[in-house]
């Protein structure tokens, strides 16, 4: 949580709101961030919502210079799928975050950095906002509306 204590707010009276609500809007931006992760997971291992599965998800791999293609289309849908899952709940949420960012990065810089930034035509705009979005909880990790908190643990 933000220490507002050591802060002169413009409007003092915002304090207590900002205070009580930033719990709650972080676990939400968590829960945002993990539940975008898994139905591009799905499409990788599954070939739901017109994704490719694994093996057109290789076959994107190879074309791309991805190698070896099949293991790392398993590892990418499973750091979407499985990690957006996890960082979602707030169970194991470094390592969740860790492998969603790292997803997250290898798309921005191997299919999106050569697109421009814009995301219509296919740039970087869009993935990097998530990779950094997602990259705040390595850091960060979960709060207290999370499973790490109830099991008393986290990384």
């Amino acid at each position: 949580m933000t220490d507002l204590s050591s802060q002169k707010l413009i409007v003092p009276a915002l304090g207590g709101l900002y205070s009580r609500a930033t719990p709650l809007f972080e676990a939400l931006l968590r829960v945002a961030v993990g539940l975008w992760m898994v139905p591009h997971g799905a499409q990788k291992l599954f070939g739901l919502f017109g994704g490719g599965g694994i093996a057109g998800t290789a076959g994107f791999f190879s074309q791309i210079g991805l190698e070896p293609a099949v293991p790392l289309a398993v590892l990418a849908g499973l750091g979407e799928f499985v990690g957006g899952l996890l960082l979602a709940i707030g169970l194991f949420t470094r390592p969740a975050a860790v492998a969603t960012t790292i997803v997250l990065a290898v798309a921005v810089m191997s299919v999106h950095i050569g697109n421009g930034f814009f995301a219509q035509g296919g740039g970087f705009e869009y993935p990097a906002l998530w990779f950094f979005a997602s990259l705040y909880f390595v850091f960060r990790g979960a709060n207290q509306y999370s499973v790490d908190a109830k099991l008393g643990r986290a990384f």
